[in-house]
This record gives C-alpha cells, structure tokens and sequence, in this order.
C-alpha cells in the first residue's frame, strides 16, 4: 500500500515527518510503502541525518511550498507544485492510496475538494476527530472547521459520514448517532439544529438517538456528536488544552490522560472527498505522523471512500 507524506507541513518539517515515516515503515514489516514528497534536497539531508539512506524511500520532488499563514484558496491556485497539491494529484491520479499532511489545514480542505472533488451527493466534506469516552471506546465528532456554518441538510450529510466511518474503519455496529445541543430536549437549540433534528428522524439507514449535550461529549451516549465546525472546532481545541492542564498536574503517563494525547490517534479524516485524506495536527511529532500514516492505511484497507459512494448512491 502507498501512502504519500508531505514531508513539507506542520511546525517541525522535515525533521518530524520523517521520524514518522521511519516508525511506520518499521512497525508494518513492509505492508505501507511511503512516498515522500516534497523539496527533495531538504527531504535526503533530514533522512541522512536520521541514519538513513536516501535509496530506501521513493522521493516525489516539489518545489513550492505554502506556509501556514498563507490564505489556502489563493496558495493552492499560485503554487501548483507545492507538496499538498502534487499529494491530491497523486491520490487522484492513482499513485498513491492515500495522502497525509500537518500542513496549511485550510489548504488541504481547499486541494482536497478541487483536485480530488466531492463523492456525488456530498454537498460539504467535513473533518471529525475520535474522543475518548468513560465507556473506553472513541467518540467521532464532525465537524471540527471545515463548515463554520452549516445548514441542517449538511449536518445529517454529517451524520451519515460519521455513520459510514464509524462502522466500515472503526467497526461499529450500528453507531448511535446525536446532535451536539445545549439541552436534550426536541425543540433546543438554533433554527439550523432543530430543523436537522427533524429531517434526522426521518434519515434510514442510521441510528438517531437525539441530543446530547456538552457534558455528554465524553459518556460515550453516542458513537458520532454532529455539529457544525465552529462549535466542533471550540471543543477540540478545549480538549487540547484539557490535556496539556492533566498532564501538567498528574503526569502525562496516567493512562486515561493518555486517551487525550492526539499523537495517539495521528491525523483526522476529511469526509465526503474521493480519496483517503489525513489532516495532522501542525504540532504532530514522529509518533503523531507515524499514527497517521496507520490511520490512512486502515481506511484504504477498508474502503471508506467506496462505501461511502455507495451509501450516498443509495
């Protein structure tokens, strides 16, 4: 299986991507073949400086490179041969299975829709994240910043990503499915909410349970928490900071703070696109990268992306 890495994304290129890179080819015994691409200079200095030799990775060549400050919709136009659209192009074209980044997150959602395109039916991808839960098993939350508004045809398009990723990747039964509300009752929430409650009740094919509330994020009430990405985006990064303060206070080898940590579950899921892409956090280390290389991996193996088409077919 060939899974892209863009060696050129996140806070501590290439250096970090490339530890990952070395772990994940270690740990899958030759299974996962990693393409690396990005300036190639930069990417055979780093792996000689790791102790390894520039021979044993395929090496795509890029030679632009978009910052993360940069406005994505006009980077990805203005630089064609950058590392994150050279990625798509090779998911798209069939080179690789699959492609990973812990680049500009706003320009891999904007590369991923027009160079790999949306799955027929999908109005909006979206980006979900697992949480632990008290139960022990993960939670998937989406959206998490793709859609800072969202109308209530798009959440149930929500909730039935989620649905699919859920059961096909992480092998779910039957996931429970809930909106993400400030109360449990029918009639809460904004226009937008209550109105996707409604046509949720309607939806075949998932298991609506109805809402839940914020501090049911972690209950594990619900296999997938629907929302729009600017509430998504404000309980991920309060998750974040929840973590950091744990850890500072009791440790961070306690294990249930360890259920926290993002290096552990590697990079998100964009939902919706015709192609398996992983977004990593722009903090993401070896660990992180290496977790979401395995995490693409898995999705490939599994076939997300075509059994989301069908279920959007249907």
């Amino acid at each position: 299986m060939r899974i892209g890495i863009d060696l050129m994304g996140g806070d501590f290129f290439p250096s970090a991507p490339v530890e990952g890179v070395i772990q994940a080819q270690k740990k899958s015994a030759g299974m996962i073949k990693p393409v690396l691409i990005g300036d190639r200079e930069i990417i055979i200095a780093e792996l000689l400086r790791q102790g390894v030799e520039a021979d044993a990775f395929e090496i795509i060549h890029t030679s632009q490179v978009i910052e993360m400050g940069e406005s994505p919709t006009k980077a990805i136009t203005a630089k064609p041969d950058c590392s994150i659209n050279v990625g798509m192009r090779m998911v798209k074209e069939g080179k690789i299975d699959a492609f990973v980044s812990a680049g500009n997150t706003g320009a891999m959602l904007v590369s991923s829709s027009l160079v790999l395109g949306n799955i027929p039916g999908v109005a909006r991808p979206a980006i979900a994240v697992l949480f632990p839960s008290h139960s022990g098993k993960l939670t998937l939350l989406v959206d998490i910043g793709a859609n800072i508004d969202a109308k209530p045809e798009y959440l149930v398009q929500f909730a039935q990503l989620g649905s699919e990723f859920m059961e096909d990747v992480m092998q779910v039964n039957s996931p429970k499915i809930a909106l993400l509300n400030v109360g449990e009752e029918k009639g809460k929430g904004t226009q937008s909410v209550k109105e996707a409650y409604l046509l949720l009740e309607k939806t075949e094919k998932i298991s609506f349970v109805g809402n839940v509330e914020g501090r049911d994020i972690f209950s594990g009430k619900a296999d997938v928490l629907v929302c729009d990405g600017f509430t998504g985006n404000i309980v991920l990064k309060f998750a974040e900071s929840m973590y950091e303060n744990l850890k500072d206070a009791f440790g961070e080898n306690e294990p249930f703070i360890q259920k926290f940590n993002f290096e552990n579950y590697g990079g998100v899921p964009v939902l919706g696109i015709n192609g398996v892409v992983m977004i990593g956090h722009g903090i993401s280390n070896g660990k992180a990268f290496s977790n979401m290389i395995f995490r693409a991996a898995e999705a490939v193996e599994k076939d997300l992306t075509g059994k989301i088409k069908k279920a959007f077919e249907a």
